[in-house]
């Protein structure tokens, strides 16, 4: 198994899809750091709360489609999470390496390795919950190489609130003026399905100062050409 080779022109960069989710676990340490060797510009993951105040990096709400074992992540406790193993890409628990990663685990392999991290906040957090995973940016020094991404644009609003000049991106299957107005009434750059973009958006969202990034882009051809419009970043489970 492999990465498939893309050549970026200008300022197009390629961010890994929860870590290099075509070659290793999605969202594992095993993903990031096969991301982490890799060209990536960026690894990108998802974070959900835990019942006793954690923080755990999975996509999911439940565990069942990457574990054995079904339960729910947010009603669940760190300690309980992180004791399932987690079912390699052929489907086996056999290493007892794919584990659910926490915030810190991440951090320090996008900082050693020198990559951007695009973090998705999979849930609406409280402002001190955002805190709290600033926090551990901070300790982790990562935060200034951080991008944070989410479909509930209430956690980005409130990001605005505790880091007003940091980037942030609204999470987003489609594109339309309503789109559009938010983001430049917020301030916001664009993370949207690349089956939205169009070359005539991409400048026209540039025009106004925005950043597009968009998902999740797995086929070669649709890659060179959202490249050779222009797009800023595209994320990936398998181009690299």
């Amino acid at each position: 198994m492999d990465t498939i080779k893309i050549e970026c022109k200008g300022n197009t960069r390629m961010v890994a899809h929860r870590g290099a989710s075509a070659l290793e676990r999605e969202n594992t340490n095993a993903a990031f750091l096969a991301a982490a060797n890799r060209s990536y510009y960026g690894i990108e993951t998802d974070v959900h709360r835990t019942a006793d105040g954690g923080f755990v990096l999975i996509h999911d709400d439940r565990t069942g489609r990457v574990c054995a074992t079904d339960i729910p992540v947010e009603s669940s406790t760190l300690a309980d999470l992180r004791s399932l193993t987690l079912n390699d890409t052929h489907g086996l628990a056999t290493r007892g390496d794919l584990v659910i990663p926490v915030p810190e685990e991440y951090a320090v392999i996008c900082r050693d390795y020198g990559k951007v991290a695009v973090l998705e906040l999979k849930s609406a957090f409280t402002e001190s919950e955002l805190q709290e995973i600033i926090s551990t940016l901070v300790r982790c020094e990562a935060l200034d190489r951080t991008v944070f991404i989410s479909f509930v644009a209430e956690n980005l609003i409130l990001l605005r609130k505790l880091l007003p000049d940091h980037p942030v991106q609204f999470l987003t299957g489609k594109l339309d003026e309503a789109v559009f107005d938010f983001l430049v009434r917020e301030k916001m750059d664009l993370d949207v399905h690349y089956s939205a973009l169009t070359k005539e958006w991409i400048d026209r969202l540039h025009g106004a100062g925005i950043v597009v990034n968009c998902w999740t882009v797995d086929d070669p051809e649709a890659c060179r050409r959202l490249i050779d419009w222009g797009v800023d970043y595209i994320t990936s489970n398998r181009c690299e």
